[in-house]
């Protein structure tokens, strides 16, 4: 019961919502969901956090960049079932219809040369 409640608690937020149907499309780092959602880095990695706390995504690290994507592997029964759901009640949200315009312009670009 209490991994259904922390899944719970973690799908309370709509920016969570929101990153979790992002993340159904593609990995993503923070700096990309940062640049889509329009809120800070520190708030969207507070989101992430609780996202893998509940099992709904993992992360990898490569090279310069950490990305995040939807959970393959359930940390708990509810998750796989959940995330189809949202993304089907989500597809119906005209914010999350911007969110995926806005996520096809995203471009990750690397640190910045000097010289």
């Amino acid at each position: 019961m209490q991994n259904l409640v922390k899944v719970f608690k973690a799908l309370g937020d709509s920016n969570r919502i929101r990153i979790l149907k992002m993340l159904q499309e593609r990995p993503m780092s923070v700096t990309d969901l940062t640049a889509i959602l329009g809120i800070s880095q520190p708030c969207v990695s507070r989101h992430l956090r609780q996202l893998k706390e509940a099992g709904l995504v993992v992360d990898e690290r490569r090279a310069l960049w950490t990305n995040y994507r939807l959970a393959t592997t359930a940390a708990n029964e509810y998750v796989p079932s959940l995330l189809r759901c949202i993304g089907r009640w989500a597809n119906q949200d005209s914010t999350v219809g911007e969110d995926q315009r806005l996520a096809r312009r995203v471009e990750r670009r690397g640190p910045r040369r000097r010289g």
